[in-house]
């Protein structure tokens, strides 16, 4: 529980632009990942390549902690490669 306070405590202090990064590709990678967009190749694309970007910028601002850096970049090269899995199957 205290380690959730502190990334919302963290996420607050954040520039504004970070915000919108951070909740856009959020929001973008939940709402084309949904079954509503599910037949389409290159919004499941989108939305994983949505999710590395998340992954990516989270990485970036965590890099003074080795192991949940790497965590983050791991998840988002995975989301890039599935991105392209999803487009070339």
């Amino acid at each position: 529980m205290q380690r959730i306070k502190f990334m919302i405590k963290q996420f607050l202090r954040e520039p504004l632009w970070f915000k919108l990064l951070i909740s856009a590709t959020l929001l973008i990678s939940i709402i084309f990942s949904g079954p509503f967009f599910s037949n389409n190749a290159y919004f499941q694309s989108g939305a994983k390549l949505a999710a590395a970007i998340f992954f990516c910028a989270n990485a970036i601002k965590f890099r003074k902690s080795l192991v949940t850096s790497v965590i983050l970049f791991t998840s988002a090269g995975i989301c890039i490669f599935l991105s392209f899995l999803a487009i070339y199957k």
